[in-house]
C-alpha cells in the first residue's frame, strides 16, 4: 500500500508525537534539575527515550515505503518492523532501565525535593501535550478498527502498522506515567520523605519495561512472518471465487510483508480446458490483476491438483 492514506496518517501521527515529546523532554529535564524529584527524572528519561524513538519510527515509515526491486520483489515493508524494534529496545534501555536505576539509587541515597509547584506545572503541561499526541493516534486507529470490526485496543495490538502501535502505546504509558509521577511528587511533599518519589520512578520504569516488551514481541512476530487476519483471508478467497476465470481455490496464504501490505500465494483451478501454455498466460494475467491492488505486494499462483479440497470463504 505504497503512498496510501494510512501511511500518510501514520507519518502525521509520528510527527505530532515527536514534537510533543521533544518539548516535554526539555521541560521535564529542567524541572527535574530544579526540583530534584526522582519521579521527574524518570519522566524526563521517558520523554527523551520517546523523542529518540520517534526518529526510528520516522525512518521506519520512510524506508518501508521504498518500491520493490530485483532483490526485494515484495518491497521493503518489513523494514518498518526492524526500525520499530530498535525503537522498542530504545524505550526499554533509555526509558525503563534509567528510571528504575535512578529510583533505586534514590532509595539508597535519598535527597529531598524542592520547588514542588514547578514540578506540578510541568507535569500538567506535559499531560496536555501528551493528550494531544494520544488523540492523534486514536484519530488514526479508530476508523481502521471500525473497518476491521475490532475494538480500539484489539486493533492497536493486531494492526500491521508498527508506528501506530508504538505511538499509541508510548502515549498511553506516558499519560499513566505522568499520573504516577504526580502522585509520587505529592506524597513526597506531604510526607517529607523521598521514598514515595523514588517508588514513583521505579513504577514508571516498570511500566515502560512492560510496554517495551509488548512492542518488541509484536515486531518480532511480524518479522518472522505472520498470516493476515482470518477475515481478510476469507474476503480474498471470496474475491478469487468471484473472478469469472477461477473455478476453485484450493490453497491461499496471505502473509503480511509490511504495514497494510500482504503477499499472496495460492493454488487455483481455472475454468475451461485450455492447453498448458494458455493456462500459464491466464495465471500470469490473474496474478497481475491481484498485484494491482495497493494492499498486495505481489502474487504467485499455481494450478490446483484435481484431488485437492476446495476452500470456501
Amino acid at each position: 500500500m505504497l503512498g496510501g492514506p494510512g501511511e500518510s496518517e501514520s507519518f502525521t501521527t509520528v510527527l505530532v508525537a515527536f514534537g510533543a515529546n521533544l518539548l516535554i523532554a526539555v521541560a521535564k529535564s529542567a524541572a527535574a534539575a530544579l526540583t530534584g524529584s526522582a519521579s521527574l527524572v524518570a519522566e524526563a528519561a521517558h520523554s527523551w527515550a520517546d523523542a529518540g524513538n520517534e526518529i526510528f519510527l520516522l525512518i521506519a515509515n520512510r524506508r518501508s515505503r521504498r518500491p520493490p526491486d530485483l532483490a526485494h520483489p515484495f518491497g521493503h515493508g518489513r523494514e518498518a518492523y526492524v526500525w520499530s524494534l530498535f525503537a522498542a529496545i530504545g524505550l526499554f534501555v533509555a526509558g525503563a532501565a534509567v528510571s528504575v536505576t535512578y529510583g533505586v539509587q534514590e532509595l539508597l541515597h535519598p535527597e529531598p525535593a524542592t520547588h514542588f509547584a514547578v514540578g506540578y506545572a510541568v507535569l500538567a503541561v506535559s499531560f496536555v501535550l501528551e493528550a494531544i499526541s494520544f488523540r492523534q493516534s486514536i484519530r488514526q486507529a479508530r476508523p481502521e478498527a471500525e473497518s476491521m470490526e475490532r475494538d480500539l485496543i484489539e486493533h492497536v495490538l493486531a494492526t500491521s502498522d508498527p508506528t501506530l502501535r508504538a505511538v499509541f502505546a508510548e502515549d498511553s504509558a506516558a499519560l499513566i506515567g505522568l499520573l504516577i509521577a504526580a502522585a509520587g511528587l505529592a506524597a513526597h511533599q506531604l510526607t517529607g520523605s523521598p521514598v514515595p518519589d523514588a517508588a514513583g520512578s521505579i513504577l514508571v520504569g516498570v511500566l515502560l519495561a512492560v510496554v517495551a516488551v509488548v512492542l518488541i514481541n509484536r515486531n518480532r512476530q511480524f518479522l518472522v512472518g505472520q498470516e493476515a487476519d482470518p477475515r481478510v483471508r476469507a474476503a480474498a478467497v471470496q474475491a478469487l471465487l468471484d473472478a469469472p476465470e477461477v473455478a476453485r481455490v484450493t490453497y491461499l496464504r496471505l502473509e503480511i510483508v509490511g504495514p497494510r501490505m500482504v503477499s499472496v500465494v495460492g493454488d487455483v483451478d481455472l475454468t475451461g480446458d485450455d492447453t498448458e501454455s494458455h493456462l500459464a498466460i491466464r495465471l500470469r494475467a490473474l496474478e497481475a490483476r491481484i498485484s494491482a491492488s495497493p494492499a498486495v505486494a505481489g502474487a504467485v499462483l499455481s494450478l490446483s491438483a484435481p484431488d485437492e479440497p476446495t476452500l470456501t470463504a
